[in-house]
């Protein structure tokens, strides 16, 4: 600036002019600092892969889920259901006596049966059902559905076979750890073959799995109790269960 023209000045347009010229020099030093902040360090930016693992483990199934009850067919409702009532109760009684697990009611029903004649409808009896269903070893199973028939019970709607909530946890621990050595495998062959090594795991998710599914069988075909009387014992074999999980990493190399 001037050193004349400054010194001309009154001492309120000095003091005017010494701020405008540090407001300005203060604008030019921010500006500078925000040019130098957004230019970006390709050099330091982290490299990082993802990849993710599967792991699967077998787990025989040793529980089996049982749905089976009783269907009578009468002339009249009061008594479809007296028998109904009666022969749920003396296999609901084995049942217990069995100390089965689970044991609840899943359906009851009482509905008339039709005919047509001539066009019109006419109720000509009645059908009933009571339907339970259990959870057993599955090494008691078979003799127990012969018992459940021979105490009264009519049908059998199926069963189901699941290994047992302590085993599903522990395969599960399994799966995780064949999950997570997966994706270390893939991501160590990635980067070989790139002529790249890995440095540290920057981030891990396990990724929520379904629980396994039950193996299902089809419904059992109903059978008259004087049929099952005769028959050899029932045999029920269980399977193997799948438990599977997964997991991602991210690597930096």
């Amino acid at each position: 600036m001037n050193s004349f023209l400054y010194s001309s000045l009154n001492p309120c347009d000095r003091l005017k002019t010494l701020l405008l010229v540090g407001s300005l020099l203060t604008l030019t030093s921010c500006q500078a600092v925000s040019s130098n902040a957004q230019t970006p360090n390709l050099a330091s930016a982290a490299r990082t892969l993802t990849v993710s693992g599967t792991g699967t483990v077998n787990i025989p199934t040793t529980l089996t889920f049982v749905r089976l009850g009783v269907e009578i067919q009468g002339k009249t409702a009061q008594d479809v259901q007296q028998q109904v009532a009666k022969r749920s109760q003396m296999v609901v009684e084995l049942l217990k006596s069995r100390k089965v697990e689970k044991l609840e009611t899943t359906g009851i029903s009482l509905t008339p049966n039709y005919t047509y004649t001539d066009g019109k409808q006419r109720i000509n009896g009645y059908t009933g059902t009571n339907t339970v269903s259990f959870r057993i070893d599955t090494d008691k199973s078979g003799t127990l559905l012969d018992e459940a028939i021979n105490a009264g019970a009519t049908r059998i709607d199926g069963v189901s076979f699941v290994a047992s909530d302590h085993a599903i946890a522990q395969a599960q621990q399994q799966a995780i750890q064949k999950a997570a050595d997966d994706a270390k495998k893939q991501a160590d062959a990635a980067l070989r073959s790139l002529n790249l090594n890995q440095r540290e795991v920057m981030g891990i998710q396990i990724n929520g799995a379904n629980p396994p599914q039950p193996i299902i069988y089809p419904a059992v075909a109903n059978m008259p109790k004087a049929a099952t009387e005769q028959a050899a014992d029932t045999p029920v074999v269980g399977g193997e269960q799948k438990v599977q999980q997964s997991v991602t990493l991210q690597i930096r190399y």
